[in-house]
């Protein structure tokens, strides 16, 4: 039976070393809000050469804003204007090619690109670069290559490579082991605004069996990281909420959290909710709620939720009934079509969109799907 509490699967060492896999993520650039934009302009302007409008129209494409969402053509447009020598869009292009997002996985194409757009001079080039060389993708491992990229990253302000570095040492990749030089680093990562490096520290602070834990500054530092859209940051401030009520504003606060991330195809969070429901914890109780978030935690985690939660299911299912299950499990499959992509952030702008809308996974792990950082509108 699933209990309510931080189990295993997302504990603070298992969480890190999936968010290694990590490149960089592609948040700052907005563009003017996209109500009112003339596509057919758009491609226009992109045909004729125009890289500001090639990005933009590949933004479209990848986020289905205007068009039907197609990632062959975001990968196109965001090729087209790489070539053209735009930096941004060279490293787009190489996250494409490493994800294999609208084009085949390649990691000599996606190198490619990445020293491209690192020669140029764009920082966050320089930390997909770090992740390619830390995870050997199409080039022979060089952690200390990857560490001197990341530093260098870091004196131009890139907080998405202190996090990395704090990653290294909290492993020992490449260095010894030093976990409180890996927090150093991860307050580094938060003074430079690296959403997920108040996520780590959040962590840290709150669920590290090798930490003191503070749960007030867990909450802050989560909040910080939840409040961008960082998905794993909203689950684990949920969860929180949830074990800790005292410090929610409202006793709603952690399940509206978890609804969100489970909305966004966090399966550990459906796991969550199938057992606040199973148990009357902060909802009411209510079996039908309970095993229809158990199904769908199944759908969107596979085996590894399916060990979590089977025994949760057949209990569920004797209480139920074969009628009453046969409904459920059509609701879950239709909810599943509509959710099936897992999200690593949402965007709560929803009158504006990204020119540059993807997270820059170096591999694809469970839980963390490579690309699809979706644009989520607000209505």
């Amino acid at each position: 039976m699933v209990r309510l509490t931080h189990d295993p699967l997302i504990s603070v060492k298992l969480i890190r070393a999936l968010l290694l896999a990590i490149g960089v993520t592609l948040l700052a650039d907005y563009l003017a809000s996209a109500e009112g934009t003339d596509i057919t302009q758009l491609k226009a302007d992109a045909q004729k050469g125009y890289a500001t409008q090639q990005i933009e129209l590949a933004a479209a494409y990848f986020t289905g804003n205007g068009v039907t969402q197609d990632a062959k053509q975001a990968a196109y447009w965001y090729r087209k204007a790489a070539e053209a020598g735009d930096p941004e869009a060279e490293n787009e292009i190489g996250f494409f090619y490493q994800a294999g997002i609208g084009v085949p996985v390649d990691h000599a194409r996606a190198l490619h690109w990445y020293q491209l757009a690192a020669a140029s001079g764009l920082t966050r080039a320089k930390v997909n670069l770090g992740v390619v060389y830390v995870w050997g993708l199409g080039v022979a491992k060089d952690e200390e290559l990857a560490m001197q990229l990341f530093q260098e990253a870091v004196h131009r302000g890139e907080g998405a490579a202190a996090s990395y570095l704090g990653d290294l040492y909290y492993f020992g990749i490449g260095v010894k082991q030093d976990k409180a030089a890996a927090e150093t680093w991860y307050q580094t990562g938060v003074k430079l605004h690296d959403l997920i490096a108040a996520y780590n520290l959040g962590t840290l602070f709150s669920v590290d069996a090798d930490h003191p834990h503070d749960l007030r500054k867990a909450e802050a530092l989560l909040r910080t990281s939840a409040d961008a859209g960082y998905i794993p940051a909203i689950h684990s401030l949920g969860l929180l909420l949830v074990n800790h009520p005292e410090l929610a504003p409202s006793p709603m606060e952690g399940p509206s959290l978890l609804e969100t991330s489970a909305n966004a195809g966090y399966w550990r969070s459906s796991v969550v909710l199938g057992a606040l429901a199973r148990d009357g914890k902060g909802v009411p109780a209510d079996n039908k709620a309970a095993y229809l978030q158990f199904r769908t935690a199944i759908l969107q985690g596979g085996e590894q939720a399916m060990n979590l939660v089977k025994y949760d299911i057949a209990a569920l299912t004797k209480k139920l009934g074969s009628e009453q299950i046969a409904a459920l499990d059509s609701d879950a499959d239709a909810w599943y079509r509509q959710h099936s992509t897992p999200l690593l952030f949402i965007y709560k702008d929803g009158d504006r969109r990204q020119r540059f809308p993807a997270s820059a996974l170096a591999v694809s792990t469970s839980g963390l799907h490579a690309g699809q950082l979706l644009y989520v509108p607000t209505s």
